[in-house]
């Protein structure tokens, strides 16, 4: 099961606005060409020959999110996909981070119903002020959590420098980095990315990928990482192995690039889904015990102990001594038998004078 959560899709959105103009009549068209479907569904069928399962659509906004303005460009792309067995449609909203989204991208609890309708959430910070947000505060656990973050890496130089602390803290909330390996190429670029001066193309961005990335490999310790396309024309497409022997020439075990494009990315999902729940909790878990047990609570004794192995799904039962049971009879010596302690005599002040 390989996975490749970058596809993007670009779509231009005519909006009908009221005469007021105050956005709350705004109502936004999408509509797919049977042109634009038949591309799309020959690029879903290329990449699940090369082996891909998991396919996430990517929509890119930059600067800020406006619910008023923007609109979710996938829910009808999905709708009108033909379906396949066994392959999985997603949909990503990413995030162009700059120096006006240093205040605010829109990223809060009002537009909550907004974001809802994805299935992931990704930041492109620009700046070091967004990069630090991005780290710190958007990827702790909540109902608008981003838990990707995307490095523009193919710029000639990296806005921000890549700090172990910033890097160890988001990793540690459950984010994790994103690597397109369309950057290894030179290939073209999403045109909202190039249009947001975050990504580049040509032999100069070839080069700086190699370096930056390599960078980003060597801080994360190969932890924490994901193996994306970007590819935005189709013989740019990549088999999961040869990516995974791209990655590895950069330092990286092939262990560690095989999960980067199996385990995290699965996981990533998982986590994803908690952040449609409360306090990003799936639900409260219950020991359903055979039939044929029996529970003795009124006699004392050892009480079982049942340990859930999430891996395993394996219920382990161990026992312990029960609270209220009896201590242990253990023989205790007389007190002729203990040796007698003698106290010292302190001396006195007429002994002292005497001598």
């Amino acid at each position: 099961m390989f996975f490749d959560l970058n596809v993007p899709i670009t779509k231009k959105i005519s909006a009908n606005t009221s005469k007021k103009g105050k956005g709350t009549g705004n109502e936004a068209l999408v509509s797919y060409s049977p042109a634009e479907i038949a591309a799309v569904e020959h690029r879903i069928d290329l990449q699940v020959h090369l082996g891909y399962t998991i396919l996430s659509f990517c929509q890119t906004i930059n600067k800020r999110v406006d619910p008023k303005v923007h609109v979710n460009v996938l829910n009808p792309l999905v709708a009108l996909l033909r379906k396949r067995p066994g392959i999985v449609y997603l949909k990503r909203l990413n995030i162009i981070l700059d120096q006006d989204s240093e205040k605010g991208f829109g990223l809060i609890n009002a537009n909550v119903t907004f974001f809802n309708s994805y299935d992931l959430l990704s930041l492109c910070p620009t700046t070091h002020n967004t990069f630090n947000q991005a780290c710190l505060t958007h990827s702790l656990p909540s109902n608008l959590t981003a838990h990707i973050i995307s490095l523009p890496s193919t710029l000639p130089r990296l806005p921000f420098h890549l700090k172990h602390t910033l890097i160890r803290t988001a990793i540690k909330n459950g984010a994790v980095f994103e690597i397109n390996y369309v950057g290894s190429l030179g290939a073209e670029q999403e045109p909202t990315l190039v249009d947001a001066n975050a990504a580049e193309s040509g032999p100069a961005a070839k080069r700086n990928w190699w370096a930056a990335t390599r960078e980003l490999i060597r801080v994360c310790k190969g932890k924490g990482l994901i193996l994306s396309g970007g590819c935005v024309v189709e013989c740019d497409l990549r088999a999961p192995r040869d990516i995974s022997n791209i990655i590895s020439i950069l330092g990286l075990a092939q262990d560690a690039t095989h999960e980067a494009s199996t385990k995290t990315p699965k996981s990533l999902i998982l986590r994803a889904e908690t952040r449609k729940t409360y306090r990003a909790v799936f639900s409260e878990p219950t020991v359903v015990l055979p039939e044929d047990s029996q529970i003795r609570s009124s006699v004392p004794g050892p009480v079982e102990q049942m340990e859930i192995d999430p891996d395993s799904s394996q219920v382990s039962v161990s026992k312990r001594p029960h609270e209220d049971s009896e201590p242990l009879n253990v023989p205790r010596q007389s007190a002729a038998a203990q040796p007698s302690k003698k106290k010292k005599k302190k001396p006195n002040k007429s002994d002292k004078s005497s001598s």
